[in-house]
């Protein structure tokens, strides 16, 4: 029994299991206002994990967005992305989409001329990596990624939000494999991010570089690129997170001689030290998990430092503060074991 239309912008819903095969049904006529009503009362269910669970398992439901997502009306292509992204909320939603046979043809929206349903692509893809399998399966896709990021260079008008979402899809790819977005120019492109005006921005292009420095060929390109300096002086944002990862990128590259050479060059010792050695504030829990990140990070990147002659000479004077901070009782555990390890390290003798 169908219900009441009260909201001409939505189709009537079917009582009980019988509404999502109705909508489902309504999708396949030829009058674009009916369609898009029918996405529209199809999102409105996906609000209810059971409809999702109903829409993934039912006959064919979800391989029938396929034709949608070449629709002529980009209302209807931005429509049916903004229901893929309702539906990849639950975990249950992001594998059946995994499993279909979407992926290709969605994926080919990232450049669709519609900024709201690129927009709403890249927040089915971003979700999507909030699995291993997701950000394994996407993958393939990073040199597309890639040549949108280099797009976004001439192309600023691309809202911020996108920018943030497609960094954070391309850092959450790279965390499992780093190599498709290097052989894709990848710390080259990141590097003009990092000095974006906004702080989102920032964070997130910090956040891939240091997926790319964790490997040899990464610590590399970030020295060629003489991307240090500008990393050195994130240490100093405003934006806790942005420090934070900008530090484990400089954690990571002064692992090789030519990234320890560039950073004492810069004088980044005084700069990490100070970081180590600021007192805590009440801040929120988000802030406090960036906090101890960033008082990690550089103390590890410190430890790398004192393997160098001119790092250890220096790290000798300071050596009091680092004993604090390796000794105090009510410290973490994990800050006072990666002090502890800086400490050993600079009185290491041959």
């Amino acid at each position: 029994m169908a219900g009441y239309l009260i909201d001409p912008s939505r189709a009537p819903v079917a009582f009980g299991r019988r509404a999502v095969p109705q909508l489902f049904e309504e999708l396949q006529q030829p009058e674009a206002d009916r369609r898009l009503r029918a996405l529209a009362s199809l999102c409105d269910l996906m609000h209810d994990p059971e409809r999702i669970y109903q829409t993934v398992n039912g006959a064919g439901f979800l391989e029938q967005l396929k034709v949608l997502f070449e629709d002529e009306d980009s209302s209807v292509r931005t429509k049916t992305c903004e229901l893929l992204h309702l539906m990849t909320a639950h975990s249950i939603g992001r594998q059946a989409l995994l499993s279909s046979s979407l992926l290709p043809s969605l994926s080919q929206l990232v450049d669709d001329s519609s900024s709201s349903c690129r927009r709403n692509v890249h927040r089915v893809l971003n979700r999507l990596t909030l699995l291993p399998a997701g950000a394994d399966a996407l993958l393939a896709l990073v040199p597309k990624l890639m040549l949108k990021l280099r797009g976004e260079e001439d192309e600023e008008e691309e809202e911020e939000e996108v920018q943030v979402l497609l960094l954070s899809t391309l850092s959450s790819c790279s965390r499992l494999d780093a190599l498709p977005a290097l052989a894709s120019d990848g710390v080259s492109l990141l590097g003009h991010k990092l000095s974006h005006r906004s702080p989102n921005i920032r964070r997130e292009a910090a956040a891939v570089m240091m997926a790319l420095s964790v490997c040899e060929d990464g610590k590399l390109k970030v020295c060629e690129e003489s991307l240090l300096p500008v990393l050195v002086d994130l240490l100093h944002d405003e934006d806790i997170e942005v420090q934070a990862n900008a530090a484990g990128v400089i954690m990571y590259t002064v692992i090789i001689t030519t990234g320890k050479q560039q950073c004492l060059d810069l004088d980044v010792i005084p700069i990490l030290l100070e970081l180590v050695s600021k007192k805590e504030e009440e801040e929120e829990e988000k802030e406090r998990k960036s906090r101890k990140a960033l008082v990690m990070y550089s103390l590890r990147a410190l430890t790398a430092l004192a393997e160098a002659p001119d790092g250890r000479r220096l790290l000798l004077e300071q050596l009091p503060l680092l004993l604090r901070r390796s000794e105090a009782a009510e410290e973490d555990h994990d800050i006072r074991r990666d002090a502890q390890t800086a400490v050993r390290v600079i009185n290491w003798r041959p």
